[in-house]
């Protein structure tokens, strides 16, 4: 959550950061602020709540110019969204300004120590608290004659005294044009320029400016200039890096010619999915190829236990995922909430593989999941999209999804390749167990039509955007499925109501008659996703329970099947399908439905209230 850039350098660097938390602001947009500093003049704060755009009023009523400066956009945790508790934070002598992600846990009681000394706080945040930490020690410091090396000593010794996650960056007045940054479980990068270097908390946010960057490892602490930087431990010894390529452009990251990033990344499923496969499938095999996995076939073949981790969109993924393995490999397989996962005792036998799963590859509960696994002593594999990610770093082995950046907070085409995956995965496993030849080559084919079939399904675009506006008086949706497509009505329902904030809710179309009924009423749609697959028959039935007491009822099935025209009230097709790759279909209208549906009652989709990108707070 939140978004960091600094920036030093030999331009303003007021414009860089603006332009900075503008990539960034999926990551948090309560509240934003910038502090500037040029030579050792006083540091400028400006900082506003609401979205990021008031900051830039206010800095055009009163501009601040500096070469080196820190910013920030936040997702409200200890305190309101207000200017007060908007970052820059500022120590009690205002010579020293932090910006931090993260929670500090022990923040009061550091809080109630330092006001015993004489310390007055204006805000109510865990940040502020931090930084009268860090400006205490530097104040007592004073036999350091170096104010460069007392700063980044005031850090190391104040992050030691803190329980919790940070990724933080300061700069103080005696130090100019000289930044201190530190990561514990929230991310922090280097950008690497000519001249000018940066920190951020994700590669979006400078890549207009350098396709280099440095992803920082826990316990790091790293300080720049305009013609260096250095990484440390907090120990004080230097740690390892290298120095990475950006793997997307600037013009990737934008809008285009869409009114929203998730519209965008919608119509950009055809070509994820396809980079999801792209060069992993062999024909001769009739199989996937997936070498990211480090793992020999014969450790492959030993695994008798899959252990799926994940949260949110993810976490459906896995379910969808779960649902295949186990059709294709004939291994059990489960699905663990990744926060769940981590204080839970499951028992794994030693041939358990687990998987994380995360768009970011930051997700805080998922990354402490498979920490908690690799702790156990199992191989834990990642499924990430974002390349350098700490999730890809970490575990032990794992696959990108090459999707391209996903700036839109309701995840999309994350979603569709992550579960291209698992049907690359359960393929793969299934080959070297009992599955044929010829199914593996008639799956190779299927999954090769994936792109060219969504692309028929987004030419529906306008016919679902008109359903959309038909039920939008609807105060809650029910969203029905099964086997393969209960994921799917889970993920559709989650859809829903994170951008729209209208109950909705995803069921196994058979749980229907066990409870969910009472909540049918003529005001309550129903979507029901059923494809002509093997419960085809059943998912009729259930349909026609809630036509029987009046409910309406949207269909989602598959293309020639007209027969639900006469009993559903709207029906949308999706091309035919092998039953175990019909959610990658069948969430694309779901996608476009709920998108249509949110903007028709004028919400923000790109900035759901409440909701930020990349979880990276417990």
């Amino acid at each position: 959550m939140c978004g960091i850039i600094g920036y030093v350098g030999r331009n303003d660097a007021t414009p860089i950061l603006l332009e900075g938390l503008r990539r960034l602001e999926y990551r948090g947009y309560d509240s934003s602020g910038i502090a500037v500093m040029n030579g050792s003049q006083t540091i400028q704060v400006r900082k506003k709540s609401g979205r990021l755009q008031n900051l830039r009023d206010h800095v055009a009523d009163s501009p601040a110019e500096g070469d080196c400066g820190i910013s920030h956009t936040r997702w409200a945790t200890h305190g309101e969204a207000t200017d007060e508790n908007a970052h820059p934070h500022t120590d009690r002598s205002g010579n020293l300004a932090i910006v931090h992600n993260g929670v500090i846990e022990n923040y009061q009681t550091l809080r109630e120590g330092l006001e015993a000394e004489g310390h007055e706080f204006k805000s109510q945040t865990d940040t502020e608290v931090l930084a009268h930490l860090i400006g205490k020690i530097y104040d007592e410091n004073s036999d350091e004659s170096d104010p460069q090396k007392r700063l980044v000593s005031a850090v190391r010794e104040a992050v030691k005294q803190v329980a919790g996650t940070y990724g933080i960056a300061a700069m103080h007045t005696d130090a100019p044009k000289f930044l201190v940054g530190a990561r514990l479980g929230s991310p922090l990068i280097i950008g690497v320029g000519n001249d000018e270097n940066f920190l951020a908390s994700d590669v979006s946010a400078v890549v207009s400016h350098t396709s280099n960057a440095v992803y920082l490892n826990d316990r790091d602490i790293v300080y720049i200039t305009e013609d260096e930087f250095r990484v440390e431990t907090i120990d004080g010894t230097a740690s390892s890096y290298e120095v990475s390529e950006v793997d997307f452009t600037p013009e990737q990251a934008e809008m285009g010619d869409f009114p929203h990033y998730m519209l965008k990344e919608i119509y950009e499923q055809p070509e994820s999915i396809q980079n999801c496969f792209r060069g992993r499938l062999i024909d001769e095999e009739a199989s996937a190829i997936l070498g990211g996995l480090n793992m020999s076939p014969n450790e492959l073949r030993d695994v008798e236990r899959i252990v799926l981790c994940g949260c949110g969109t993810a976490s459906h993924a896995a379910m969808a995922g779960e649902y295949i393995i186990e059709h294709l490999a004939r291994i059990p397989t489960e699905v663990e909430i990744a926060s769940e996962f981590r204080y839970r005792n499951p028992p794994l036998n030693k041939n358990t593989l687990v998987f994380v799963i995360s768009q970011s590859g930051e997700t805080l509960d998922t990354l402490a999941a498979m920490r908690e696994g690799q702790r156990k002593g199992h191989k834990v594999l990642g499924i990430v999209n974002s390349v350098g990610s700490t999730i890809a770093r970490e575990s032990d082995g794992g696959s990108y999804l090459y999707s391209g950046p996903e700036i839109g907070v309701a995840a999309t085409k994350s979603f569709t390749s992550q579960v291209t995956m698992f049907a690359l995965l359960g393929l793969l496993l299934g080959r070297m167990r009992h599955l044929s030849v010829d199914y593996g080559n008639k799956l190779l084919e299927e999954i090769r039509t994936l792109p060219a079939k969504v692309e028929q399904i987004l030419q529906q675009d306008e016919k679902i955007k008109e359903i959309a506006l038909k039920y939008i008086d609807a105060e809650g949706m029910l969203f029905l499925g099964r086997q393969f497509n209960y994921p799917t009505a889970m993920e559709a329902a989650l859809k829903m109501k994170e951008i729209s904030y209208i109950f909705a809710s995803g069921h196994a179309s058979a749980e229907l008659k066990h409870g969910v009924i009472a909540l049918v009423s003529e005001t309550l749609p129903s979507v029901f996703i059923m494809p002509k697959d093997s419960v085809y028959d059943k998912n009729v039935s259930s349909l026609e329970e809630v036509k029987a007491r009046k409910g309406p009822c949207i269909a989602v099935t598959t293309e020639g099947n007209t027969e639900l025209e006469k009993t559903a009230d709207d029906v949308i097709y999706i091309p035919e399908v092998a039953e175990c790759l019909a959610p990658i279909l069948a969430v694309i209208p779901m996608q476009l439905l709920s998108y249509h549906f949110a903007v028709a009652r004028g919400c923000d989709v790109d900035k759901p209230r409440n909701l930020a990108k990349s979880v990276t707070v417990e």
